[in-house]
């Protein structure tokens, strides 16, 4: 087994010169159909692209901003500006136009890699500071507002740990995306202490799914498995389960990292609604020992479907409801638990595959302080952060950087959350979700969501307040439910009526598994999807009509 590696100095081009100095000849990254650069080809690429650039006349510090989807020339291009002294702007894949252009006029972005799939998201956006468009699927230069100066770097460019290495626009749940200002140091400290919550080495095997421009892939699905050699594939389509499938089958991976709701639409099309499809199933379900034998065997054949080979599943940016994460400890499946914020490049706190606990996050990141600031007498209060890892500043926004940043360095991170006597840390939701119950208790949203969220008709939930009043907007399986009430009558007022007496029949059974002050007092069906952020989740702004007020 490899022993832990410590880059020096701790920026991304050591991490890089380290690999391809000492796994030359091993693969590194690839499509899944594809043929692996080796390290030593990468190292070459990276050195051809970064010398691509500075003959546009760059400098130690410009920016290059990177909009594609997940591809081998994603993470070419990444180290061909990171490692060379320029800082680099990943746009998620999702941005609107408006959003695109806004964040390459903010971040005075000097050229843009743009993958052929996203070109229709530029269209005719206007950037005085935009010099060039490098195609990512060749590199080719598909756009030159400038003379061609010299195809080689002859700069002896020095990176240093407390250089700026990137500037992410995060798409948050609160509305209008911040440029979060990462040093070297901060990104290459979480992949360097990401060791601690599992070990690995050369002969691991990254499959990709998540998109690289968020700092939860980007630092643990990429920098950390180059860091030590392992091998990374990404997929060239949609993962569809058609997709997915194969490439699993193919790929076997030893490694994959998700967010919350992958693994929960697994559960619930896999498990689930096999055994509550009729009553006598569903008591058996119900019984503990016969669930954990259940979902033993359940386990068996995820791990068989994802390769037979996984030995470590990260979940991470959002919250994993408690049934699912029961089923993955009782199956036995190698889950592992993280949470952080951009703003932490990400990792605070987490849990190992053999250190989760039901509900918990887990542990502070070696060399993280987290702390608890002003806690309620149950111990609840703001999670703040200090270390390694918080992030230089919001890029041109002192006001808003002054309002997370204290003088003294803590990182105020916005969660509610619970530190026990053992130090692991639970996250009870976001403050700014957060609703104050009738007698000023804080009523967490989340809580109310992973309940009904259970329900095997339910897709996801929101809930939020409306005119004094909890209201769960929720998104049903339609095909389940018109198959629940397949006995009713073909007129359109006769659906309708069943349809309203399901959905107060539902509203009651969900107030008998909630407290005084979280009860429903209205369920709306949603017509379409929420819409989320880059991790899944919902962009609770959309739908929340004012401030919250005090619930009745």
């Amino acid at each position: 087994m490899n022993k832990k590696i410590q880059p020096n100095p701790l920026t991304i081009k050591s991490i890089i010169d380290y690999s391809v100095k000492n796994f030359k000849d091993f693969p590194s990254v690839s499509f899944v159909d594809g043929k692996p650069f080796t390290y030593a080809e990468l190292g070459r690429k990276i050195e051809e692209i970064s010398n691509l650039l500075f003959s546009f006349g760059l400098n130690k510090g410009d920016k290059v901003a990177l909009l594609g989807q997940n591809m081998p020339n994603w993470v070419v291009a990444y180290f061909a500006v990171v490692s060379k002294g320029l800082i680099i702007v990943p746009i998620l894949p999702d941005f609107t136009k408006n959003e695109i252009e806004n964040i390459l006029i903010h971040s005075e972005s000097q050229v843009l890699f743009l993958s052929q799939r996203l070109n229709s998201r530029i269209g005719e956006i206007k950037n005085p500071t935009l010099k060039s468009i490098i195609l990512l699927d060749d590199f080719s230069v598909e756009t030159r507002n400038i003379k061609n100066l010299n195809h080689k770097n002859e700069k002896l460019i020095s990176v240093n740990e407390d250089d700026i290495a990137a500037i992410i626009y995060t798409s948050g749940t609160t509305g209008r995306s911040k440029g979060v200002v990462l040093t070297h140091k901060n990104i290459a400290f979480v992949a360097m202490q990401s060791y601690a919550f599992q070990s690995i080495s050369s002969e691991d095997v990254f499959l990709s799914l998540l998109p690289l421009s968020h700092t939860y892939e980007n630092s643990i699905g990429m920098l950390y498995p180059i860091m030590y050699g392992a091998s990374i594939f990404y997929l060239d389509k949609v993962p569809t389960a058609g997709v997915l499938l194969p490439a699993l089958a193919k790929i076997r991976p030893t490694m994959m990292l998700s967010v919350p709701l992958i693994m929960e639409k697994l559960y619930k099309s896999q498990v689930q609604a096999k055994f509550t499809g009729n009553s006598m199933k569903s008591i058996i379900y119900k019984t503990p020992l016969f669930r954990k034998l259940i979902h033993r065997i359940a386990g068996k054949k995820l791990i068989q479907t994802f390769g037979g080979r996984l030995k470590f599943f990260g979940i991470g940016g959002s919250k994993l409801d408690f049934v699912v994460e029961r089923f993955l400890r009782e199956a036995r499946f190698p889950y592992a638990i993280g949470y952080g914020l951009t703003e932490t490049a990400p990792l605070l706190a987490g849990a190992g595959v053999r250190q989760t606990k039901i509900g918990s996050t887990g542990f502070a990141v070696k060399g993280v302080d987290l702390k608890i600031n002003n806690p309620d007498l149950k111990g609840i209060g703001e999670i703040w952060a200090k270390g390694p890892n918080v992030m230089k500043e919001y890029y041109n926004s002192p006001e808003e950087t002054h309002e997370v940043l204290t003088n003294d360095g803590w990182f105020r991170t916005g969660d509610f959350g619970i530190i026990d006597k053992n130090k692991r840390l639970t996250i009870k939701g976001r403050i700014k979700s957060t609703i104050i119950g009738s007698s000023g208790e804080n009523v967490h949203p989340e809580d109310i969501e992973a309940v009904i969220n259970n329900h095997n008709l339910v897709v996801e939930s929101l809930v939020i307040e409306e005119d004094g009043f909890l209201v769960a907007k929720v998104l049903l399986d339609i095909e389940e439910l018109e198959k629940v009430l397949e006995h009713i009558k073909t007129t359109i007022e006769d659906k309708k009526e069943k349809h309203l007496i399901w959905t107060q029949h539902f509203t009651n059974e969900i107030n008998t598994k909630l407290n005084r002050v979280s009860k429903i007092k209205r369920v709306d069906i949603m017509d379409v999807p929420f819409e989320k952020t880059a991790s899944q989740k919902i962009k609770r702004y959309l739908y929340t009509k004012k401030e919250n007020k005090k619930i009745k």
